[in-house]
């Protein structure tokens, strides 16, 4: 029973980290189409949007991230050795560490740009309003 556990955890936690990439790749592929906005000159502010750009990338890494870190804890539940769960833990708190950082970095341009930061979760268009 313990064995089935364990297999189920990794297919689980497999299917976790899946999710991260899958987050990760769409939005790199968005982040890459606002900085084509931007670069391209079809954008009236193009510091301010490469600026939201950035931070809507930042606010999926984040998702990716707790996807992450929820495997890493079911891997953990199940780490036989010791020294697994040193390595599991390390890398645990570098993924949580770097979510700190970029929730950080969210919550301050949202307490400097107040309502404009739903832009940041939204379209590009309604940027210059």
């Amino acid at each position: 029973m313990e064995e089935l556990f364990r297999i189920f955890a990794s297919y689980v936690a497999l299917g976790l980290e899946a999710a991260a990439v899958l987050v990760v790749a769409i939005a790199g592929v968005e982040a890459l189409w606002r900085a084509m906005v931007v670069f391209l000159g079809r954008s009236d502010a193009p510091d301010r949007v490469r600026e939201i750009a950035r931070l809507h990338l930042a606010r999926w890494l984040a998702v990716a991230l707790e996807f992450t870190l929820a495997a890493d804890i079911l891997r953990t539940a199940v780490a036989p050795t010791w020294e697994e769960i040193g390595k599991l833990a390390a890398i645990a708190a570098l993924r949580t560490l770097l979510n700190y950082f970029l929730q950080q970095e969210i919550e301050n341009h949202d307490r400097r740009h107040g309502n404009e930061t739903d832009v940041a979760r939204g379209d590009l268009n309604n940027s210059g309003s």
